[in-house]
């Protein structure tokens, strides 16, 4: 998918959410937990009630390899069931070597059909680089993330910038606003105004809005563009919006409360 599509589907729905299918099998309705493909039933409820409220899914690899050879069908059979109208973000935070990281793009680009995947870039050009050589395909590279350990090394000073703000100047010059976004925690509202001067043009993935406590209204004031430029993610709040079996009604209400949200920060 490429910045064009994706920009026409935040119009059409009016949305710019992704929901993320970070899917732990003991968190799902007990009345799902002992069916065989309990998982895989999950995700496609969560799909077929958000599907009119989001642009986009995120899914976390982790919670699949998890489950070994099982999970990754799983992960696999849901991608699929992905409509083609949304983005299919393979959340795996890969990076390596070049040739290694030209093995992960072929396993999530060619033998999974994403559309993008989260890369770490602290290993430099050569790690990131395999992924954007694939056309209408994202690398969406971390920059600034919203967990603790931040303040590790991303905030930690490099002369009068911070490190997540070379790490960022640098990785965008290695691709353009079509095919790189940047991963950019909403707890971290502060930084937003900052991070968009450097990056005028660019998307930012959005994790941490809801379950999290990161404001949808302070990131959008912050950081729209006319194009919106913004990906929000939300995953426990709504795929577990319910432990019962109207699960999957109370997951489109609460991703419709973020879009009718959305329509209203959106130029």
């Amino acid at each position: 998918m490429n910045r064009h599509e994706l920009v026409e589907q935040i119009k059409k729905k009016k949305s710019y959410l992704c929901v993320g299918l970070d899917t732990d099998p003991l968190k799902i309705p007990a009345f799902l937990q002992q069916k065989p493909d309990a998982v895989l039933a999950f995700n496609k409820a969560i799909i077929d009630a958000t599907v009119d409220h989001c642009v986009s899914y995120k899914i976390n690899t982790a919670f699949y390899e998890a489950m070994g050879t099982k999970g990754w069908q799983i992960m696999e059979e849901t991608v699929h069931y992905i409509p083609s109208t949304h983005l299919k973000i393979a959340d795996a935070k890969r990076g390596d070597i070049g040739n290694t990281s030209s093995q992960y793009a072929r396993a999530f680009f060619e033998a999974l059909p994403f559309d993008a995947i989260t890369v770490a870039p602290y290993m430099g050009a050569d790690s990131v680089q395999p992924f954007l050589e694939y056309k209408d395909k994202w690398t969406i590279v971390l920059g600034l993330t919203s967990n603790k350990g931040a303040a590790d090394f991303e905030l930690q000073k490099m002369g009068s910038e911070f490190l997540y703000e070379k790490v960022m100047r640098t990785v965008a010059s290695w691709g353009n606003p079509g095919n790189l976004m940047f991963v950019v925690g909403a707890t971290q509202a502060d930084e937003f105004e900052a991070i968009r001067r450097i990056l005028p043009d660019h998307f930012f993935l959005v994790p941490g809005v809801g379950a999290q406590g990161g404001s949808l209204k302070e990131i959008s004031a912050r950081a729209m563009i006319p194009d919106a430029g913004l990906l929000v993610n939300a995953s426990r709040a709504i795929i577990y919006a319910s432990e019962n079996e109207d699960f999957a009604e109370e997951a489109r209400a609460i991703a419709h409360q973020y879009q009718v949200e959305m329509s209203g920060y959106l130029a």
